[in-house]
């Protein structure tokens, strides 16, 4: 028995994307787990990203395939990650999933695992809002909602200001997006990975 995982992202400066990559390779450590690293369709025009200063910085992530809202069916998890507007996800995360009404009168992803993760500009930026936020699609699709685990210690780990809460991974990018995710930040979004793959595993053996 296989589990497949999707892990979907939107990311403007990278920041998302590097949690992205944490969060499926602590997926694929799980054995027989297959991962596709995918991201939702960019909705704002070129010059917009031009004057935020984003152009430069999405090509990091260029190659990474557009997600298909129709796909989530064939996926046993899917763990979604977005940066915050405003204690929620972003407007281009939000009409990813506005496109799957046709699954939810279906009923396809009930009983698939789903998490998020993401990321602010500040410490208290409204990582849990917009995680629990995102976790409002889950329980509309009738999904089995996992998060990160306290027997990860790195939640615990108080030396240094980090990202990371049991709603599920997260970074602190700084006002102007200076801060990249650190190695404490980087293993809690392993350790999701890891966490949702193995749940999704056991479920799909069912």
């Amino acid at each position: 028995m296989s589990a497949k995982v999707q892990v979907i992202f939107y990311s403007t400066y990278g920041h998302v994307y590097r949690l992205a990559e944490s969060v499926a390779q602590g997926a694929r450590e799980v054995a027989d787990t297959e991962v596709e690293l995918l991201q939702v369709a960019e909705t704002l025009p070129r010059e917009i990203l031009e004057k935020m200063g984003a152009v430069e910085a999405r090509k990091a992530f260029d190659h990474i395939p557009i997600a298909d809202s129709k796909r989530l069916v064939e996926a046993d998890a899917i763990i979604l990650g977005s940066p915050t507007r405003y204690g929620s996800a972003t407007a281009q995360m939000q009409a990813f999933l506005d496109a799957t009404g046709g699954l939810w009168s279906s009923g396809a992803l009930i009983g698939k695992v789903g998490s998020a993760f993401t990321s602010t500009a500040s410490q208290h930026g409204g990582q849990e809002t917009t995680l629990l936020a995102m976790s409002t699609f889950f329980f509309h699709m009738g999904m089995v909602i996992a998060g990160v685990p306290y027997s990860t210690a790195e939640l615990l780990y108080l030396d240094e200001v980090s990202g990371g809460t049991p709603y599920g991974s997260s970074t602190i990018a700084g006002p102007r997006g200076e801060r990249q995710p650190t190695a404490n930040e980087l293993a809690i979004a392993r350790a999701q990975g890891r966490h949702v793959a193995q749940i999704a595993l056991k479920l799909a053996a069912k």
